[in-house]
């Protein structure tokens, strides 16, 4: 066989991964006694996890406590200070910095008793060792995911100071030091507010559930389901990505993850099947940022909705399956036609493994998942303890899947399958490390997402206390004239801006804070949970706008394109995706808000059918080239067949089924 020349050089891998793993885990790559220390302090902020998610929750305080100490640390040991900064190493200041960050920290917790005697009388040491935490939590957020968020946290916190100075729309009656720092380091609505005490419980759970289900083998599983299911399609391996990625979302709150994941394997199968580069690239950063909006994990911003908004967390979910899975099938759709345009066939049947036979051989890989939805849907246990049990039953699958791997299934003689003599010890040990290995890297990767709640607190907690939030809604309403559709205009401008640079988690946490409150004033009817729901699909969209796209980057590095065209054509394919909110504000029953199945069954069905009209015109291609005029008739058309009702969808069957008699004809009979 010769060479693939589709496939992708191992440095480009290698440097993909690289992106991948700096982004979630930070970019030092220990070795020595410093890697052991720095692993040891990994492990057991996992193990404090596991154990509180098993046996129980700590006192509130101290539970984030604790839990944000372990974050900074690991921030300060896996983050650099700089790009250029020595990755195979830790300076000595980063060790000193590591530990000044975690006393700070856990300085709530050693004194706890005594902090709640003086509160909101804080002592001289409390202040200074509030200002410390503040001030490591922004350095730990701005190493982890750059300068936007601590920025923002930055100003509001002048805000708190300047109040006073301000013009009188946004201003208030302004805040001394003490109380600033009393405020948001001795209460739990500031750094150790609603987003930090999701990351310490929830999201540290989940997190640790996918680590410990990707050990199991539990990845290429569904990416062989996914092949079997589609592969044989047009453009097979671009459809593999959007449903291997839904399958990875489900279980990842990682979007750039999941691109390094699926993308070692699609993007370059999509360039053998005739796709460009950055259009190989940009599906894969496109079906990533997609897997995000799918339950149970949504990016971990449910599990702060749901605290947010005093619901229980299957409620978010219930509100936000349907759409997710609309716009999987608009994705595949676009997908479809970018093949179907470029003239692109499915991979041979011959190559790919056969549905039935993957299914069973892999059905232990999805006892986990059906525990978890047991106990998230059936129970109705609370989120902690369905992924407790979760990760309870991935552990017991994945030690008797490590022992009969090794021994050969059904062998109790101490011979493997082969008939070779087997150490009784070893599948036990390789169990064990494997284990270890997931605990470690879950907490690398939480390590950066609690610096990131804790300073998104910063800002929730400004609001709190400044009444900032009452003054956004005055200037949204100024703005917009009251007009709720163009403060939902405006509301997904800023979304989009800020997003670029800040995780979706936190995005999703301040514009909860300032703007849904503005649109909720806007047009009290609206169902809060819709608001939130909004706010929440334009952070996963930012998260994938260009300039700033670290999924685009990494992609581009696998399929060997230009970071940046992979980007703007990951946009493209997103711009579908940009209708939706506006209806859960408009045709709230999209999200299952008073109504019955037939409805819901008939909302499922116009809308994915207006949202493939919608991939068609922004691709500018059904059967064949569409014209302008077609163009604009299929998206209003979409527009109708998106927003649930009689007239509407009547009104978007018939555009949509002239334009498609029209593109038959001019194709003169093809078909799809």
């Amino acid at each position: 066989m010769g060479t693939d020349k589709s496939a992708p050089d191992q440095v480009s891998l290698e440097k993909s991964k690289e992106i991948a793993e700096g982004a979630d885990y930070g970019t030092r790559r220990l070795s020595g006694p410093i890697f052991y220390l720095s692993a040891m302090i990994a492990f057991a902020m996992s193990c404090f996890q596991l154990y509180t998610a098993v046996f129980g929750t700590l006192t509130g305080t101290l539970q984030r406590s604790i839990h944000l100490c372990f974050a900074l640390v690991l921030c300060f040991l896996f983050f650099p200070m700089t790009k250029r900064s020595k990755t195979k190493e830790i300076p000595v200041y980063d060790l000193i910095l590591a530990a000044i960050g975690g006393l700070g920290a856990i300085y709530v917790t050693l004194f706890y008793a005594d902090l709640v005697k003086r509160i909101g009388n804080p002592s001289p040491l409390d202040v200074v060792m509030g200002i410390i935490t503040i001030l490591f939590v922004l350095e730990a957020a701005r190493r982890a995911i750059g300068l936007p968020l601590p920025l923002i946290s930055a100003i509001f916190i002048t805000y708190a100071f300047v109040g006073p100075y301000l013009p009188d729309l946004i201003a208030h009656r302004g805040y001394g030091f003490r109380r600033v720092i009393d405020h948001l380091y001795l209460t739990m609505e500031g750094i150790f507010g609603v987003p930090l005490w999701v990351s310490s419980t929830f999201v540290f759970a989940f997190v640790l559930f996918g680590a410990f289900l990707e050990k199991t083998g539990a990845m290429d599983y569904f990416m062989k389901i996914a092949f079997s299911l589609v592969g044989h399609t047009r453009g097979g391996p671009a459809k593999v990505a959007v449903v291997s990625s839904a399958f990875m979302g489900m279980i990842s709150g990682s979007g750039v993850a999941n691109v390094v994941t699926t993308g070692s394997v699609t993007i370059p199968l999509m360039k053998r099947m005739g796709f460009k580069p950055e259009i190989a690239g940009a599906i894969e950063t496109a079906a990533s940022g997609n897997g995000q909006l799918m339950p149970p994990v949504m990016g971990a911003a449910a599990f702060v909705m749901a605290e947010f908004l005093g619901i229980s967390y299957l409620e978010v979910v219930t509100a936000a399956i349907l759409p997710a899975v609309i716009d999987q099938l608009a994705l595949l759709g676009a997908v479809h036609l970018l093949s179907v345009k470029f003239g692109l066939k499915g991979m041979p049947r011959k190559e790919l493994p056969k549905f039935f036979p993957i299914l069973i051989r892999g059905t232990h890989f999805l006892v986990p998942i059906g525990v978890l939805l047991y106990y998230l849907i059936v129970r109705r246990a609370t989120p902690l303890t369905s992924a407790a049990m979760g990760i309870t039953a991935t552990i017991l699958v994945f030690f008797i899947q490590t022992v009969m791997g090794s021994f050969g299934l059904g062998s109790h003689s101490g011979k493997n399958s082969e008939g070779q003599k087997v150490n009784s010890w070893r599948p036990v040990a390789l169990f064990g490390i494997n284990m270890a290995d997931a605990m470690y890297k879950a907490a690398r990767m939480m390590a950066g997402i609690g610096a990131t709640c804790a300073c998104a607190g910063i800002v929730v907690g400004v609001v709190t206390l400044t009444g900032a939030g009452l003054n956004m809604t005055n200037i949204i309403i100024g703005l917009s004239g009251g007009n709720l559709y163009f403060g939902l205009f405006l509301t997904m401008v800023t979304c989009l801006i800020l997003g670029m640079g800040v995780p979706t988690t936190a995005n999703y946490v301040i514009m909860a804070t300032i703007m849904a409150p503005a649109l909720k004033a806007m047009n009290p009817d609206v169902p809060i949970i819709a608001i939130h729901l909004f706010v929440f699909y334009f952070g996963i969209l930012a998260d994938g706008t260009p300039p700033v796209c670290v999924a685009a980057y990494a992609a581009a590095g696998i399929a060997g394109s230009d970071p940046l065209k992979t980007g703007v054509n990951a946009f493209k394919l997103d711009m579908r995706t940009f209708l939706l909110p506006f209806m859960f504000i408009t045709a709230p029953e999209m999200l299952l808000i008073n109504t019955n199945f037939i409805e819901a069954s008939w909302i499922f069905i116009s809308a994915s059918i207006g949202m493939y009209a919608l991939a068609a015109s922004m691709q500018g291609f059904l059967l064949t080239d569409l014209k302008w005029h077609e163009r604009i008739i299929l998206f209003a058309s979409a527009v109708a067949l998106v927003k649930p009702g009689l007239i509407t969808d009547v009104l978007g069957l018939i555009g949509f089924g002239v334009i498609y008699y029209l593109q038959r004809k001019a194709a003169k009979g093809a078909i799809i």
